[in-house]
């Protein structure tokens, strides 16, 4: 009997387990299959600009105040070289148009895009900064083999995915991993969406694919955590929603988003139990922009965004989102938190893009206040966000760029104008002006050496040790 009940009991246990995974899907036993039917769409981005530097005449320096340094001042000439730089792309149409990031090809003079072994040059069709895509068109009437997008909202966490792409310059690269999350918000840009997955994505994958096992493109490779290449965390845009830009940016060569012009902020619980709410849920309005939809339809800062449209605001970045991905001149309605009541307001929504708030971020006055370091006899400004994006720094880098130096500088011929100052005996710095605290502190307690720690014009930090006197 005991023997009986036994048996009975691990019958039930197989077909529990049978019950429960029967519809999982299978580990695949090979990617190759998939692999060689989604190779041919996967290419190769290489792009060229010129970077202008000034060449000495002489291979060596005058002593400082000598009278040949004035003399042969003018004869510095300005000199170009070529940067390039590498990436991914796919093609979705068989006219040979190209899906890639903008920070791929930003900037870019001349781009080439590899199919298989065929080398072609491509034109920028459209490109948007905010979602950091780019649409290009290969200069050629050959037929191309397209890929298609996936319905991104299906993917699961867990999923199997697979990475194709051209990391450090490799190309043809495949790696696969699953959807380690979904929905990440890394504050990379103001509609973060991102699918997070542990395929091995480096530098060079950026705006190559991330397909699913039907071999539909589920994302768009786009970031990774940390600068020192895959550590199983890579981010990709969701296909939903980049394929709503890239028909913009096909269609018009712009985009065309939403826009309801108000300032928001989180609604904290300290908020929430203040206004009667029963969750820290919605978009907490701090200001409304004259002239805004927001302002003719009646709404007022302190108003809390609960729906938009239909849709539930669950936090204040959900807002945003959903606005970008509304159709301009649609008529919405909003479900608004007011005076601890429930109250609706209906509105049409603008377009950001033609809004003064968004030409007024778009094109930013920004003024680069050069400072004198009288002592060292050199002048820096503070790191810019031009400077990140265009010397591929770390993203939260701080520091300061030797802008000149004084041929009689402690530091002539040890340091170079472009090279950022980011530490002085291992103290970091942030900005010029606390450069110059620092260095007039050492100075007052004696010290004629300074250790500084650089960024030079290569991008390798260094450690240099620097005698003052």
């Amino acid at each position: 009997m005991q023997i009986l009940r036994k048996i009975l009991l691990t019958l039930v246990f197989f077909n529990f387990s049978f019950i429960n995974f029967s519809n999982a899907k299978p580990i695949p036993d090979s990617f190759a299959d998939l692999a060689e039917k989604l190779m041919p769409s996967v290419v190769n981005i290489a792009t060229t600009q010129t970077i202008k530097t000034t060449a000495k005449p002489f291979p060596f320096k005058f002593p400082p105040g000598s009278p040949f340094e004035e003399m042969f001042k003018d004869f510095e000439q300005p000199t170009e070289r070529k940067a390039s730089s590498l990436g991914s792309g796919f093609i979705i149409n068989k006219n040979g148009t190209v899906i890639t990031n903008n920070h791929v090809i930003n900037n870019a003079e001349d781009i080439v895009v590899k199919v298989g072994d065929k080398d072609y040059k491509a034109k920028v069709l459209g490109a948007d900064p905010y979602a950091d895509i780019a649409v290009l068109k290969i200069d050629s009437n050959d037929v191309f083999k397209p890929v298609k997008f996936g319905d991104s909202d299906k993917a699961r966490v867990g999923d199997w995915v697979v990475a194709i792409g051209n990391p450090f310059g490799l190309g043809g690269t495949v790696t696969a991993g699953i959807i380690s999350a979904r929905n990440r918000d890394i504050n990379l840009t103001r509609y973060d969406d991102f699918i997070q997955t542990d395929a091995s994505i480096n530098q060079g994958n950026s705006g190559g694919p991330l397909f699913n096992l039907n071999g539909d493109v589920v994302g768009i490779n786009t970031a990774i955590l940390g600068q020192s290449g895959s550590i199983g965390i890579g981010f990709a845009i969701p296909a939903n929603a980049a394929s709503a830009v890239i028909d913009q940016l096909i269609k018009y060569g712009e985009t065309k988003r939403g826009w309801l012009g108000v300032r928001i902020q989180e609604v904290t619980k300290e908020i929430a139990d203040v206004e009667n709410l029963k969750n820290t849920e919605g978009a907490l309005i701090a200001s409304v922009g004259e002239k805004s939809p927001a302002k003719k339809a009646g709404l007022k800062p302190g108003d809390i965004i609960l729906k938009f449209d239909g849709k539930k605001i669950d936090t204040m970045r959900t807002l945003p989102k959903i606005v970008s991905r509304t159709e301009v001149g649609k008529s919405v309605e909003l479900q608004i938190w007011r005076n601890k009541k429930l109250i609706t307001k209906k509105l049409i929504l603008g377009r950001l893009e033609s809004s003064e708030d968004f030409k007024a971020e778009i094109k930013p006055k920004v003024t680069i206040k050069d400072t004198e370091i009288e002592s060292l006899k050199i002048t820096v400004r503070d790191i810019t966000a031009n400077d990140i994006e265009s010397r591929k720094l770390e993203k939260n880098l701080k520091g300061v760029v030797i802008s000149a130096i004084s041929n009689k500088s402690p530091v002539a011929g040890v340091l170079k104008v472009g090279d950022i100052i980011l530490e002085v005996q291992k103290n970091k710095i942030s900005n010029a002006k606390e450069l110059n605290s620092l260095i007039k502190s050492i100075y007052k307690k004696g010290k004629q050496t300074l250790l500084l720690t650089i960024i030079n014009s290569n991008n390798q930090r260094r450690y240099l040790g620097v005698k003052t006197n």
